[in-house]
């Protein structure tokens, strides 16, 4: 068994069963799912906590193409479905790394972590659904929904007639969206947000931290909360452009790690929020280029106070 699998707690939500993964599900962990029909099941994300002990299942379902969701699936035979648009990703290694956005000499050594500690490997057989695609399992149906911005095929799942909404990594943390991947877009995650915020739901599950809540009006009262750390970024880089600055300086100054943490994946993180919330600030007028690659803020100051330290940095998307 893998050093790292801990193994999980099993909690039932009507048909749905939470893995709760080690750590609270915190990354590299996961809260995986096993949804039981009266005809088939399926498990959703299988995570790291699962590998050496994985449950039975008659299909696959993966959120979205990062590590820590997809630890489980060398352990299992059944068919693999994931949203188109993280499709390759799934199914190359390759594909799935090259979407970090790292140096290229960072590479080799991502490769063997994802080998050794994620158990990634090829999985060609792997097909795609789309947004709304519905999964029979007798008794109940699984529906995916489409919420793109933490990677562009990012994809929850409403789990029905039980009332169970899995959003997986729109997770509720303290650190709050995570859109630092090439394949991210802020503009979609504050859109997917928006759109969780409007199905009503008994219980809403996390893949990390929050487990599940339950209740539509617990739920929006913590995506409120998660989705203001969007703007308290925002309000962080406005204050520091009370002077032009240029996105080397950004970067260096962080919006979303705190100075203390390391690793490849922090100045592409760094660098891809940092443009992000320039265009948005830029064409809402709060923001002007000086002079070329110099920025500088216009007008008052920043909307919000800056965001309190996370409770934890992830080392990666998640």
């Amino acid at each position: 068994m893998d050093a790292h699998a801990t193994g999980h707690t099993a909690v039932d939500h009507g048909r749905v069963r939470v893995l709760v993964g080690a750590e609270r599900g915190a990354y590299p962990y996961a809260n995986s799912l096993l949804v039981r029909g009266t005809e088939s099941t399926v498990l959703i994300d299988p995570s790291l906590s699962l590998v050496g002990s994985p449950p039975p299942a008659d299909l696959i379902l993966v959120s979205h193409a990062h590590e820590d969701h997809m630890a489980g699936l060398a352990d299992h035979t059944a068919p693999v479905r994931v949203h188109e648009h993280d499709l390759e990703g799934v199914r190359s290694p390759e594909k799935l790394i090259a979407g970090l956005g790292l140096a290229p000499e960072a590479v080799p050594a991502v490769e063997r972590e994802y080998r050794e500690r994620f158990h990634v490997r090829e999985r060609p057989d792997a097909t795609g659904f789309a947004d709304g695609a519905v999964f029979d399992l007798g008794g109940c149906t699984v529906t995916a929904v489409h919420l793109p911005g933490h990677t562009a095929g990012h994809c929850g799942f409403l789990v029905e007639p039980d009332g169970f909404l899995f959003v997986a990594d729109i997770d509720l943390s303290s650190f709050g969206p995570f859109y630092g991947d090439p394949g991210s877009s802020l503009t979609d995650f504050e859109a997917s947000m928006r759109r969780c915020r409007e199905i009503d739901a008994r219980w809403y599950g996390t893949a990390h931290h929050k487990g599940v809540v339950e209740g539509a009006a617990e739920f929006r009262r913590r995506l409120d909360a998660y989705a203001g750390v969007v703007g308290r970024r925002s309000a962080v880089l406005l204050d520091f452009l009370a002077e032009p600055r240029t996105l080397e300086d950004i970067v260096a100054h962080r919006l979303v790690y705190r100075p203390h943490v390391e690793g490849p994946h922090v100045e592409p993180v760094e660098r891809r929020t940092a443009v992000q919330h320039l265009e948005l600030l830029m064409g809402r007028g709060r923001v002007v280029e000086v002079e070329p690659g110099r920025f500088r803020a216009v007008g008052g100051g920043p909307a919000a106070p800056p965001p309190p330290p996370p409770a934890a940095d992830p080392v990666s998307g998640g």
